[in-house]
């Protein structure tokens, strides 16, 4: 079956660019017979009329049934999901008469619709100017001085546009610690930023 995609383009070709039926089979890859059918009948000649929609005599009853279980799946971890197998035996087991591929077919469009209405999530990645804003944080270190495990107090210093990291070590975490540090990461880093 030739999508629909080709069928236009194979018109295009054939009514806009004026090229020969021949050299179209060729560019697209078909035959010229099913070159002069998409030129004489269009779309329509390769499937189903758009907005047609198929009858689903046997699963229609049981659609409420089969999205609840797809819902109740979707809540689960992914390990613990059923499969769709297994949702076309439960449903076989309440008495559904529909067969796996009409299963496999509506789970995939509820799944294509739950898709479209979850709300995104969005990164905004945050930009900074050189020189422009610094992180600061404390961390608490264990270091090893003349052979003895001593617990210190680290400053970090990071700049926001080029990462560069500066750290200095305290024996306490104070004001006085806290200025020292800004003033060292100042002087490091050639002045402080905006």
């Amino acid at each position: 079956m030739l999508a629909l995609e080709t069928v236009v383009k194979i018109r295009a070709d054939h009514f806009r660019n004026k090229v020969p039926i021949k050299a179209i089979a060729r560019k697209r890859g078909v035959a010229r017979n099913t070159v002069r059918k998409a030129v004489r009948e269009g779309a329509e000649a390769f499937g189903r009329a758009a907005g047609k929609r198929q009858p689903k005599p046997k699963l229609g009853p049981w659609i409420g049934e089969l999205e609840r279980m797809l819902a109740e799946s979707a809540e689960l971890p992914r390990r613990e999901r059923p499969t769709l197998t297994r949702i076309h035996e439960d449903l076989a087991a309440l008495g559904c008469r529909a067969g796996y591929d009409s299963v496999r077919r509506h789970a995939a469009a509820w799944s294509e619709r739950q898709a479209l209405e979850a709300p995104r999530e969005a990164h905004v990645p945050l930009r900074f100017d050189p020189g422009e804003a610094f992180q600061f944080d404390w961390s608490t270190e264990e270091v090893t001085v003349g052979g003895a495990s001593v617990t210190v107090k680290a400053a970090h210093f990071r700049l926001c546009h080029s990462w560069m990291a500066f750290v200095r070590l305290y024996r306490r975490e104070s004001l006085e610690m806290l200025v020292d540090a800004h003033n060292r990461a100042f002087a490091f880093f050639g002045g402080s930023c905006r």
